[in-house]
């Protein structure tokens, strides 16, 4: 229960990103590695008469990001860092020092 005067502050800023975000996230790091997978995979074919190392790079890398890109989307949602807690005090003010109430003549 708050004190008089004391207002409750919640955040948020610990919440999880929404499902049909994540997915959408995920299926577009998918497609990217597709995309990368494939153009590797005609960059090969198109170096094998000229540039054969780059070749064998290029198919190496078209032959390990299908695995990587279903590693990725398969990884689940992200976890919350850690989740704050939901309630934040307000911020608490220094009190005064109490004031001399002897005066300053009782001094010797």
């Amino acid at each position: 229960m708050p004190k008089r005067g004391e207002t409750e502050v919640f955040r948020i800023t610990g919440a999880r990103q929404g499902l049909a975000d994540d997915v959408r996230g995920r299926q577009r790091r998918y497609v990217i590695s597709m995309t990368v997978r494939t153009l590797s995979v005609i960059a090969a074919a198109v170096l094998w008469n000229v540039e054969r190392h780059v070749a064998f790079v290029a198919l190496g890398l078209g032959i390990l990001l299908p695995y990587v890109a279903v590693v990725i989307a398969n990884a689940g949602r992200e976890t919350a860092p850690s989740l704050p807690s939901t309630f934040v005090p307000a911020p608490v003010r220094p009190a005064l020092d109490a004031p001399n109430l002897k005066g300053s003549s009782d001094q010797s």
